[in-house]
């Protein structure tokens, strides 16, 4: 046998998806036979979740109509044509292109492959979606992480953002409303970013897949509906907002001055092309979900906000937790004062009671500040019951593991 060993790239090495990798120690701690308690990921039909029937209908019609083979790169016209009318109602004007994609993680992937060079950077919002630096990862880009402000009900930190801006800075990426802090970025905030990618000729990535999905009254307002002039693209998708993240369809909205966009588009559309296209039934499905019946979505805020409110309550109840209240998408990220390793924490805790939760480095933090992140989409007796589990095992967990070492 050859001793040769197969070498993996070198752009691999830093990658990470810690809402998945969790997962391993789960299914180690799930075969001793304990009761697990999942609140580690963003999939509503794990749950009592279920998509609009007019979705799933219009996707098995077109099945039926043997639209099963591939689609134009960038999507189907009756998708994309939805899509467009989406942008006008969230107010986005002078839009250049609009594409279809696996996913809006696809969408992402693309965009920021067109986009970056070795040795340049991107700001990233820091607690944010593992993805992106993922795939910076891959692209070898340099890291460039800016804050949100926990104190400000996790809003983008402003001056964080401006003070880590250098020449090699190509784009400022916002998730809004944000995962894992499930915070919505205020008008005030949003123009002041668009200010700094005007002053500093950046690209805006807007992540705006859980735009529908806001409790309180509160409104999103999209980045680009503010400013018809700047390049943002604006990406969404049906896995959250219509419940079938398994479709893996998104999309990216592409709009602002033409002239500045036109060899990026150009750069973007190459890549849509050499990978052909996203699912050709599925996308039968956007235009029914955007342009019909919304229903869905009052019943669903309904049970989330009741649901966020019991996160909120029973976290914040727990001596050294607190949690700011989250107002858009499914998921809270509850600090952990006495804890100084939020990733030992994560993995005792599974194997101790069998909650599942995410470490909040696997998000990226404020350095000296410790989080998890948990998935508010259960019924409430699930929650309750994880939520009793964690108060109880926290403070002996501090009693064994932080205390010990100040001993």
């Amino acid at each position: 046998m050859s001793s040769f060993v197969i070498r993996p790239a070198v752009r691999t090495e830093n990658i990470t998806y810690a809402v998945r990798d969790i997962v391993v120690i789960a299914n180690e701690v799930a075969k001793s036979g304990k009761e697990m308690l999942y609140l580690n990921i963003g999939d509503p039909n794990l749950f009592d979740w279920e998509p609009p029937k007019h979705l799933i209908e219009a996707t098995y019609e077109a099945m039926k109509k043997n639209y099963n083979g591939y689609s134009p790169s960038s999507g189907i016209k009756q998708a994309t044509d939805a899509i467009a009318a989406e942008a006008e109602k969230k107010g986005i004007k002078n839009v250049q292109d609009i594409f279809v994609t696996t996913g809006a993680s696809e969408a992402i992937d693309i965009c920021l492959t067109a986009l970056v060079n070795d040795g340049e950077n991107i700001l990233t919002p820091t607690p944010g979606y593992p993805l992106y630096t993922a795939i910076q990862s891959k692209l070898q880009t340099m890291e460039n992480p800016y804050y949100l402000d926990e104190s400000n009900g996790w809003q983008p930190d402003i001056e964080d953002i401006k003070s880590k801006i250098n020449s090699k800075t190509r784009a400022i990426i916002l998730i809004n409303p944000n995962n894992p802090t499930g915070s919505n970025a205020s008008p005030e905030t949003l123009k002041k970013i668009i200010d700094i990618a005007l002053e500093h000729n950046l690209v805006i990535f807007a992540d705006e897949i859980y735009d529908k999905l806001l409790m309180d009254g509160k409104k999103h307002i999209s980045i680009a509906s503010l400013n018809s002039e700047v390049p943002v693209i604006t990406f969404g998708g049906l896995s959250k907002n219509y419940m079938v993240p398994g479709f893996r369809i998104g999309w990216g909205i592409i709009s602002g001055n033409r002239q500045i966009l036109s060899n990026y588009m150009e750069a973007v559309n190459k890549i849509l092309r050499a990978r052909l296209c996203a699912n050709h039934p599925a996308q039968y499905g956007i235009a029914p979900s955007l342009l019909g019946d919304q229903s869905h979505l009052q019943v669903a805020m309904k049970k989330l906000t009741k649901r966020r409110d019991l996160t909120v309550e029973m976290m914040n109840s727990i001596e050294g937790i607190s949690c700011v209240a989250p107002e858009g998408a499914f998921y809270a990220f509850p600090r952990l004062h006495s804890v100084s390793d939020d990733a030992h924490f994560a993995a005792e805790l599974i194997k101790e009671t069998g909650v599942v939760v995410v470490h909040g480095s696997g998000f990226g933090q404020r350095p000296g500040t410790r989080h998890m992140r948990l998935v508010f989409l259960p019924p409430e007796n699930i929650l309750e019951k994880a939520y009793k589990a964690i108060s109880g095992f926290y403070s002996k967990y501090v009693e064994k593991f932080e205390k010990a070492q100040v001993k």
